[in-house]
């Protein structure tokens, strides 16, 4: 008998977001949709900006200020079943479809439309930037500007309500937004029906009393573990396809899933890998200077990073290839070899369907205007420790206490004669040590995002932040609003002498750390999203300028963040930090 949740694969042709090119305003409304995933599905109640998944893509120049009229419209109940799963020794079942009605999660019809929109990657100020806490109702708007004065960068908008951002993520409210500049314009890259958005997401979906999929979608995560869902969706479409012409395309590729990472390889219809094909010219935050061939071991996106690709096609007219990931879920995995079998099922590891999309390539050979330039972005340039201005260092640690929660750990130093005695272990003091460096001891001043306000940042300041994942599982895509930054850092650390569960290290034992990793080129560029693996410390470093205001940083893994893997900061002009510390919000510090 043949399985009613199966789908066939590569059946529907991929959608084209709709364009939009404002001058100064726009109004984007959010509406509840029914929307075609798959054409042997029934339409998916969704929640969903101006009717479509993913919403319109909203394409603006350099410098084009534009204030979006965010106007919440939806009235319908919330279009997701969400599964109640109390019991965490039950197995992962987030791939299978279904629940048993039982398990139901009854506040699901519940849950109000309550929104509000974060252009992901935006500079712009922080009552602009969709705090977490400033969501609204239905017949309410969110006015917000955005000045755009950054370079040509693929955003993302997307809610950010607090406490359930991963469901109304997942009820579909995404959408893609594009900086355009006169650097890009001179490389005069394929453009038009020949630029494609690629929005990657996952989903599950419900099954009525007959065991066949209802189309609704289903939210169920087991325990800790982060939701993954079985079918992968790219524009809306589930395992679409995708016509093209033997010359060169661009991808503007989002990784827009809650939390399954990708690592996408392009294989022929016998499953084997094409390679020299395919060149990455930009990450979340623009251009690199060069371009970058795709390596074998695949293009890794974790959620909220941004790929832009260019793909040649034109030795391969009348073919048919592939995009399949071979990431295993919650983690990308161990490296993949220059020739290991990708586009494998891996059920065990929540991969149960590779296939990503299908290119048919059609056969009439054309002439083809574009050549591959030798450099991108002439102001491009890569940074190091000693290239940055004056600047303040922040530690910042990842944690997983005895119930499997993460937290983020802000940490200070601690005077030397505050350290406790050799030997003790301390709640929240973690000591770290580089090799043949001295030892520092560290203190923790916050872990959940209602604990005091620590970091202020000066206006225009640079900034160097120390992540360090002291927890045994699962990366962690690590996202801070209103900076782009760079990776100065990866490197293996030795944390085994952290104990999560009298929190800290034993004095005189440190977690440490040696030798540098290397830094992949594709990590190479501007970004605003950093993953960190377990047992890794990753350095970065930006310039908080061009907005102020309160804004977070966070897991964009969206069920950490929704558990409290979230922390604000504020950015404020020096010359007001100078006169009121901060401290006492106001007040102001007197000489004496």
């Amino acid at each position: 008998m043949p399985d009613p949740t199966e789908l066939t694969k590569f059946a529907d042709p991929l959608r084209i977001p709709q364009v939009l090119r404002p001058e100064a305003e726009l109004t984007i409304r959010q509406l509840s949709a029914e929307v075609q995933l798959h054409s042997e599905l029934p339409p998916t109640p969704m929640w969903t900006y101006e009717g479509t998944f993913p919403g319109p893509t909203i394409e603006v120049r350099r410098g084009q200020r534009l204030r979006i009229d965010w106007q919440n419209r939806i009235s319908t109940p919330y279009p997701a079943q969400i599964g109640h799963l109390p019991d965490i020794t039950m197995p992962p079942a987030e791939n299978s479809p279904g629940i048993d009605p039982a398990l139901i999660d009854p506040r699901g019809p519940a849950l109000p439309p309550w929104l509000v929109v974060h252009l992901h990657g935006a500079v712009t100020n922080g009552g602009n930037d969709g705090w977490t806490d400033n969501a609204v109702h239905t017949g309410h708007s969110q006015l917000s500007e955005y000045p755009n004065d950054q370079a040509a960068m693929p955003l993302w908008y997307h809610d950010h309500a607090m406490g359930v951002t991963r469901l109304n993520v997942l009820a579909g409210l995404v959408g893609t937004y594009l900086v355009r500049d006169e650097e890009e314009d001179r490389l005069h890259l394929p453009a038009g029906e020949f630029e494609v958005p690629l929005v990657l997401c996952d989903r599950n979906l419900a099954t009525g009393p007959d065991g066949a999929l209802t189309g609704q979608l289903l939210h169920k995560t087991v325990g800790p573990l982060p939701y993954c869902g079985r079918y992968t969706l790219v524009n809306g479409v589930i395992w679409p396809h995708h016509e093209v012409r033997p010359r060169w395309y661009r991808f503007r590729v989002l990784n827009a899933s809650n939390s399954r990472p990708y690592r996408l390889h392009l294989v022929d219809q016998d499953g084997q890998r094409v390679h020299g094909v395919a060149w990455q010219i930009g990450s979340d935050a623009g251009l690199f200077g060069t371009p970058i061939p795709l390596p074998g071991r695949g293009l890794s996106l974790a959620p909220a990073e941004r790929a832009d690709l260019l793909i040649d096609f034109t030795a391969l007219a009348g073919r048919t290839l592939r995009l399949v990931n071979s990431a295993p879920a919650p983690a990308e995995g161990a490296p993949i070899g220059e020739d290991d079998a990708v586009g494998i099922a891996d059920p065990a590891n929540r991969l149960p369907d590779p296939e990503v999309m299908e290119f048919r390539v059609s056969a009439a050979a054309e002439p083809e205007p574009f050549a591959l330039p030798a450099v991108l972005s002439p102001s491009f340039r890569r940074l190091t420790h000693d290239d940055i201005p004056h600047h303040n260092h922040r530690v910042l640690m990842i944690t997983q206490d005895t119930s499997a929660m993460f937290h983020f750990w802000e940490m200070e130093e601690v005077p030397e004669a505050e350290v406790p005695p050799i030997g003790t272990t301390v709640d929240g003091i973690v000591q770290v040590q580089a090799a043949g460096q001295a030892v520092h001891t560290y203190r923790r001043v916050s872990a959940d995002f209602n604990d005091r306000l620590n970091w202020r940042i000066d206006e225009d300041a640079w900034e160097q932040w120390t992540i360090i994942n002291l927890a045994q599982l699962a990366l962690h895509p690590v996202h801070i609003h209103l900076i782009q930054f760079q990776i100065l850092t990866r490197a293996t650390v030795d944390v085994t002498g952290f104990d999560p569960v009298s929190g800290g290290t034993p004095i005189g034992k440190p977690v440490g750390w040696d030798a540098q990793n290397p830094i992949d080129p594709a990590d190479q560029g501007w970004k605003d999203t950093v993953t960190v693996s377990p047992r890794e410390l990753v350095r970065v470093a930006g310039q908080f300028t061009g907005a102020t205001g309160k804004f977070m940083y966070h897991c964009h893994i969206l069920d950490h963040e929704d558990d409290g893997m979230m922390r604000p900061f504020t950015v404020s002009p020096a010359a007001v930090m100078a006169l009121d510390p901060g401290m006492g919000h106001g007040g102001m510090h007197h000489e004496h």
